[in-house]
C-alpha cells in the first residue's frame, strides 16, 4: 500500500506551495524611548538633534541586521510516574537576547546614542549631576544605577514584511534595554563599512500579524505617506522608505566613491522597474 503523503504535483501546484518564500531584507526596527531617557539625550547629547526623529529615521534606517527572537523552555525531569520512563515537564519559558547590528555614520552618532543609553543605565554623564562617571577621569568615581522603568523601553518593535508590503509580522519586545555593545575592530587594509552590534535583553515578546494599509503604516513613515493618495505613490513611498531605507546613508558613501545622487536614483529606478514591470514611475523623489 503506497504512502498517501507522496503525491504527484504539477508546476503550478509547486509554485503555489514553495514559490512565495519569505526574504531576509524586508524589515524595520522601532525603539520608542521612555520620557526620562529621551530627556537625558536631549540635555546630555544635544548634538543628536530631535531624539524622536533620530530614533524613527536614522537609527531605524541604519539597522543593517536584526535577529528575530526565539524561545525555549526550562524543564524538570520526572522518573517516578512510569517504570523505566523518563519524562520532562516545562516550568519556565526562556527568552534569548536579541542582537541588532547598525551601520556607524561618519558623525558616530549611532555609537554615541548607545554609549549614552548605557551610561544612563549606570548613572553616568547626567548633565548637572556629580560624579559624571562617563567623563570624569578621577579614580574615586562611583556609579549609581537608575531605576529599571527609567531606562527600559516598553514596546520596542521589529516589523518583518515582504516585497508586496501586504502582511507584516510585528514582534513587540516588552521592557527592552541594551545589555551589551560588542567591540568594534578597526584595522589598516581595505576599507569597509563600520558596524556595531548591540545585544538587547527583554522580559518577553509578543507576535502579532497585521495587514499593512494606509491606516496602520509604521509611525516612522506615516508622515511621508500622509501626502500620498494613489496606489502608485503608496508603492513608491514604501519602496523608498522601507526596502531602500539605508539609501540616504549610502548616498553619502557613494559621494566619496565618485557617485552622485543621480546615479543612485538611476540604479534604484532600474531595480524598481524590473520588480514592477507595469509601473510608470519616472523618478524617485528626494
Amino acid at each position: 500500500m503506497g504512502n498517501s503523503l507522496v503525491q504527484k504535483i504539477n508546476m503550478s501546484r509547486a509554485r503555489e506551495l514553495v514559490g512565495n518564500l519569505a526574504q531576509t531584507n524586508y524589515y524595520l526596527v522601532n525603539i520608542p524611548l521612555t520620557k526620562k531617557l529621551a530627556n537625558h539625550f536631549s540635555t546630555s547629547y544635544p548634538d543628536l538633534g530631535d531624539i524622536d526623529v533620530f530614533v524613527e529615521r536614522k537609527l531605524a534606517y541604519l539597522c543593517s541586521e536584526a535577529t528575530l527572537p526565539t524561545t525555549s523552555y526550562a524543564t524538570a525531569e520526572v522518573k517516578d510516574n512510569y517504570i523505566g520512563i523518563t519524562q520532562e515537564f516545562a516550568h519556565t519559558r526562556l527568552y534569548t537576547d536579541m542582537d541588532l547590528t547598525f551601520y556607524v555614520d561618519a558623525d558616530y552618532s549611532i555609537l554615541r546614542f548607545f554609549e549614552g543609553w548605557m551610561d544612563y543605565i549606570s548613572g553616568g554623564n547626567i548633565k548637572g549631576e556629580e560624579p559624571a562617571a562617563a567623563t570624569d577621569l578621577r579614580p574615586n568615581i562611583y556609579r549609581r544605577f537608575n531605576f529599571p522603568n527609567f531606562y527600559k523601553v516598553q514596546n520596542m518593535t521589529v516589523l518583518k514584511f515582504e516585497r508586496d508590503y501586504d502582511k507584516v509580522l510585528e514582534y513587540t519586545f516588552v521592557n527592552a534595554f541594551p545589555k551589551g555593545v560588542t567591540s568594534i575592530p578597526v584595522s589598516y587594509g581595505p576599507a569597509d563599512l563600520l558596524k556595531v552590534t548591540v545585544s538587547f535583553n527583554y522580559d518577553r515578546y509578543v507576535v502579532t500579524r497585521n495587514n499593512i494599509t494606509k491606516d496602520n503604516i509604521p509611525p516612522s513613515i506615516a508622515k511621508e505617506l500622509a501626502k500620498l493618495t494613489s496606489e502608485d505613490q503608496l508603492s513608491l513611498a514604501l519602496q523608498q522608505e522601507i526596502a531602500l531605507r539605508v539609501d540616504n546613508y549610502v548616498g553619502g558613501l557613494a559621494g566619496r566613491a565618485g557617485l552622485g545622487l543621480e546615479d543612485l536614483n538611476r540604479v534604484n529606478l532600474e531595480a524598481f522597474r524590473r520588480e514592477n514591470p507595469g509601473s510608470n514611475v519616472q523618478t524617485f523623489a528626494r
